[in-house]
């Protein structure tokens, strides 16, 4: 069953007096529990298409159906909400606020759903434990390493039980091993929780883990490659 489905999106922009096309016609389906990676040049639109699949920006014309919901028919408020349950986001410069620990960290997508007290320190314990930080929730951005900080960033992009994540070059800021690391979690919450992953990168080691590769050129699916096996290893 599909989870997502694009249908001849779009999306274009004006520069002063240019009309700039980022996305020429997009369609495609990523059903539930996949793991997919969007690869192309500088410039092909990879980013636009992964902002329009998290709800961050709307297509110019088209029609995205999220978990049944037509996107494109959503209020504000409706579509923040959307974002908050039911999408994780993990970003190259992992975005955690500097003067909370780990743990405070994590905790911030639970506020916005209003969970409170021991139930909210409770699961976001409970997700830097999966991921192997259970000794570093108390411990401040600056006094972890990169690979570190990913990993509460992924923390932060799963406590909230979402049915999708979404990674913009997760591994772009990091080295080899810390890089694999991050890859073979991403790996595990898709084969033993069921999570649909969609990731931007520019890496082919890192576009292996999935199970499709969606090829990108100048705003459009070039062609679509499916891998026999996940792997990365």
């Amino acid at each position: 069953m599909a989870l997502l489905e694009l249908k001849d999106i779009t999306r274009k922009y004006k520069l002063g007096q240019v009309q700039v096309t980022a996305l020429g016609g997009v369609s495609l389906s990523i059903e539930e529990g996949e793991y997919a990676s969007i690869m192309g040049p500088s410039g092909s639109g990879k980013s636009t298409l992964l902002n329009i699949i998290g709800c961050l920006d709307l297509p110019t014309t088209g029609t995205y159906i999220f978990g049944g919901k037509h996107i494109e028919s959503l209020k504000d408020g409706e579509l923040a909400d959307l974002r908050n349950r039911r999408i994780g986001f993990v970003f190259q410069q992992f975005h955690l606020l500097p003067n909370l620990t780990a743990q405070e960290n994590v905790e911030l997508p639970l506020i916005y759903q209003g969970v409170w007290g021991k139930e909210r320190s409770k699961r976001a314990k409970a997700a830097l434990e999966s991921v192997g930080l259970g000794d570093r929730i108390g411990h401040l951005p600056f006094q972890m390493s990169g690979g570190e900080q990913q990993r509460v960033a992924i923390s932060r992009a799963i406590v909230g039980n979402p049915s999708l994540i979404l990674a913009d070059e997760p591994t772009g800021a990091l080295d080899s091993k810390s890089s694999e690391n991050i890859m073979e979690i991403f790996q595990r919450l898709n084969k033993e929780l069921g999570i649909t992953i969609v990731q931007v990168t520019h890496e082919r080691e890192v576009a292996l883990y999935g199970q499709k590769i969606y090829h990108l050129r100048d705003g459009l699916i070039e062609r679509i490659e499916t891998l026999n096996s996940q792997g990365g290893n």
